[in-house]
C-alpha cells in the first residue's frame, strides 16, 4: 500500500468519519483511480471507523507542513 498526494486527494471530500467499506464505495462512485480502491482494500481493520485521511495515511501533509508567510502578501 502506498499513498501520494494525488491519490489521497480523491478522499478529501469523503464522508468522514467513515468505515473501510464506505470509503471503498465512495472511491468507486467518484471515479477514483484503481490504486485508491486497492489501498483502501489493503487496510487491515474492517470494523474501524476512520475520522480523517490522517488515520489512513499518518504522514498526510497538513497546512502546517508548508511554510507560507502570509504577511508578505
Amino acid at each position: 500500500m502506498y499513498w501520494t498526494l494525488e491519490l489521497a486527494s480523491y478522499l478529501e471530500d469523503a464522508p468522514w468519519p467513515a468505515a473501510k467499506d464506505e470509503l471503498i464505495d465512495f472511491a468507486i462512485r467518484t471515479g477514483a483511480p484503481l490504486e485508491v480502491v486497492e489501498n483502501l482494500q489493503d487496510l487491515e481493520d474492517d470494523e474501524e471507523v476512520f475520522e480523517s485521511i490522517e488515520d489512513i495515511w499518518p504522514d498526510y501533509p497538513t497546512k502546517e507542513d508548508f511554510f507560507f508567510n502570509e504577511d508578505e502578501y
